[in-house]
């Protein structure tokens, strides 16, 4: 009876080990493509940027066709809880408020935020010296967070929108005074574009734990303890054999990402 049990819960094992490894053929991914370089379109529609690079080295270690889903930002994590897709790989940070709600990798790189103004406010970035000033954040953001965290008791305005690209519409068109983003997105997507022109940074880069977290990570489902371990796995082997640094160069040459 012993040697028969022993047996049959081999055999389950086998079986459970084997459904594991089917489920993660295919490999839905959750991404907000308006957030460049990290994740963004290429002019006939594909997404593209280091999160999506990123996304498929990593689908390409554990075997997963990796199949991409766009999300609005702040639906990410009800989409993910509700089986829309299977991981979210889209800078999103790991903080003690997500970690409520999902589960999250290992950081795949770490970057801060800054405040951006209009170059002829007077202003050293404090809360204080911002005071009356519209500021707009890209909804449920770590940047939302810090903001109204921050921002908002000094009397600044806060406004959420459901694409960080928004932001920059509306700052363009006189009905903001700047952002909050982070570093490397805010530089490329809007200071290094026309409509960037007359606009800086402020203030000291923004790494607050309790607002900002540990970095950004790929979220799964709590009970995807297996795929959390797979995507672990593959993280450490893309930075061990140089993927991770060859994704890096292709879209923040000269920038180390990984952070603190």
């Amino acid at each position: 009876m012993i040697k028969k049990s022993l047996l049959l819960g081999a055999v389950a094992l086998a079986v459970s080990a084997t459904v594991s490894a089917k489920e993660w053929k295919e490999l839905r991914v959750a991404i907000d493509p308006t957030y460049k370089p990290f994740t963004f379109k290429t002019a006939d529609g594909k997404p593209t940027g280091f999160d999506v690079d990123i996304a498929q080295a990593l689908c390409d270690k554990i075997k997963a066709k990796c199949v991409f889903v766009e999300q609005p930002w702040d639906g990410m994590i009800p989409g993910l809880t509700a089986k829309k897709y299977d991981a979210i790989i889209s800078s999103m940070s790991v903080t003690e408020e997500r970690l409520r709600q999902v589960d999250f990798t290992t950081k795949y790189y770490n970057t801060p935020s800054k405040i951006v103004v209009k170059s002829d406010i007077k202003t050293d970035g404090s809360p204080a010296s911002l005071k009356g000033k519209k500021i707009g954040v890209l909804k449920a953001s770590t940047q939302e967070k810090y903001a109204k965290g921050e921002l908002a008791p000094a009397g600044v305005t806060v406004v959420p929108y459901e694409a960080q690209d928004q932001v920059y519409l509306d700052i363009k068109a006189g009905r903001l005074d700047g952002t909050v983003a982070d570093i490397i997105e805010v530089q490329g997507g809007f200071l290094d574009t026309p409509d960037g022109k007359g606009y800086g940074f402020v203030g000291q880069p923004l790494r607050a734990k309790k607002y900002f977290g540990e970095g950004a990570g790929v979220a799964v489902r709590k009970a995807d303890k297996d795929l959390k371990a797979a995507l672990n796995k593959a993280i450490k082997d893309i930075r061990a054999d140089g993927t991770w640094q060859k994704i890096s160069d292709k879209y923040v040459p000269g920038i180390d990402i990984w952070g603190e």
